[in-house]
């Protein structure tokens, strides 16, 4: 595993954007007309830069598959962050979806801990390499690196099958929300 690099970004967005093409978290937020993978590219890239300036950005040392790791304890209002919103409504959720997307951030952040994590917001493998273990290698870099600093896991996901995987990992679900799907709360605290 190693940081991503600004060169590394444009991979990096197509890696999540084919990963969460028809993940129901990623198009609830999403504008849905024929603009879609555009929306979620978007998403992708302004996930990247948040994680960069308040958490990591991962990639396997194949290139293969990558992770934003969110530290929401170091995140804060800074002028950026309200450009890269601005930009995330312009781009990516619209101004109709505006207040959809801030209620689901509300319902979320009322149901995560207020303590220090690492917060892993997305983890994707190349759609040509999957069910090769390559995210799972990945997955457990992550979980190694957070036991050295301390810190629990918590994420959230949308998709049923990954739940068994990142229970192999340690992870167990805390709770649930029902949106138009339901998202499930996991974490990892083996640290």
């Amino acid at each position: 595993m190693k940081r991503a690099n600004p060169e590394d970004k444009n991979l990096i967005i197509d890696l999540l954007t084919k990963s969460f093409d028809s993940n129901l978290s990623v198009n609830y937020i999403v504008k849905q007309d024929n603009s879609r993978i555009k929306c979620i590219q978007a998403l992708m890239e302004y996930s990247i830069d948040v994680c960069w300036m308040f958490g990591d950005v991962f990639l396997s040392d194949d290139n293969k598959s990558c992770a934003l790791i969110l530290y929401p304890q170091q995140k804060k209002t800074t002028w950026k962050s309200i450009w890269l919103d601005a930009k995330l409504i312009a781009s990516a959720i619209g101004v109709g979806g505006i207040i959809k997307t801030m209620k689901r951030e509300s319902l979320i952040k009322n149901l995560q801990p207020k303590q220090p994590m690492a917060y892993l917001w997305f983890i994707g493998v190349d759609t040509l390499y999957q069910h090769q273990g390559i995210g799972s290698s990945l997955l457990q870099e992550i979980v190694l690196k957070a036991i050295d600093e301390n810190l629990p896991i918590y994420l959230e996901t949308s998709t049923l099958k990954n739940i068994p995987w990142y229970e192999r990992f340690g992870f167990e679900i805390y709770n649930e929300l029902n949106l138009d799907y339901t998202l499930f709360f996991l974490r990892n605290i083996i640290v």
